[in-house]
């Protein structure tokens, strides 16, 4: 069984890659989620009408031994299959400005994005090199990519990952394994609806926010056999506010 995992994968730009890759691949799709099960079973539901096979699977990518634990039980009930696919989609985003920002905002988002990548990426890097075959997708932001004021925090963690993004690549790249990051704008989801749409998509030259859907389109095919040649790449999809 080849399976690919998106953590943070029951709403917004998770679910939506989610139910792309069971449109578009073969693979049985693991659905991480930390606390929202309605969330994640709706997703579940939306994959497996879509043909697909998917399991949720539960933890925080926060928590080392939480990562471990689930990982661990899950490979161990599963000893024949495979993870060919890691969507490193988890994130939380904690705004505000630097002068004012708490030492635990700081590092709850960087726990969340940056040690979480880590967590369950090296959990099955050694699986997929033995393999010869993955392909990792971070998912970043353009926070991480030109920096974006009242988030300090969420720019470090992204764009750390950005970096942890080239230097892996170039070291898993020889076992045919890629590693991408895929850097959105603002996209309509529930962690951008507090957001002032109207005035924000002046910034934007396409003129509207994106939709998941566009993000999980260009997620699909990054894990696809097509995109074997693109490895430490971070690609911007934003609609043109920053390039």
């Amino acid at each position: 069984m080849k399976c690919a995992l998106v953590t943070g994968g029951s709403r917004g730009i998770g679910s939506a890659i989610c139910q792309k890759l069971a449109e578009d691949s073969q693979y049985h799709i693991l659905i991480n989620y930390q606390s929202n099960s309605d969330a994640a079973q709706k997703t579940l539901d939306e994959v497996v009408k879509k043909g697909a096979t998917a399991e949720l699977i539960k933890f925080n990518v926060a928590d080392a031994e939480d990562v471990k634990t689930a990982l661990t039980t899950w490979q161990e009930a599963n000893p024949e299959a495979i993870v060919e696919v890691i969507v490193n989609n988890a994130g939380i985003t904690k705004d505000g400005l630097f002068m004012w920002m708490s030492h635990e905002d700081w590092t709850n988002v960087i726990n969340t994005s940056l040690n979480g990548f880590f967590n369950v990426t090296n959990f099955f890097i050694q699986r997929m090199l033995r393999n010869k075959y993955g392909r990792i997708i971070n998912m970043v932001s353009v926070s991480g990519v030109k920096g974006t004021a009242g988030q300090t925090n969420y720019s470090a963690a992204k764009g750390a990952v950005v970096a942890a993004t080239k230097a892996l690549a170039q070291e898993v790249a020889k076992r045919n394994i890629t590693v991408n990051a895929v850097a959105p704008g603002f996209i309509r989801t529930d962690m951008t609806g507090d957001l002032d749409e109207k005035e924000l998509i002046k910034l934007v030259p396409v003129n509207r926010f994106g939709e998941a859907e566009e993000v999980a389109d260009l997620v699909s095919f990054l894990v696809s056999k097509k995109a074997s040649y693109i490895t430490g790449e971070i690609i911007n999809i934003n609609g043109g506010i920053y390039s």
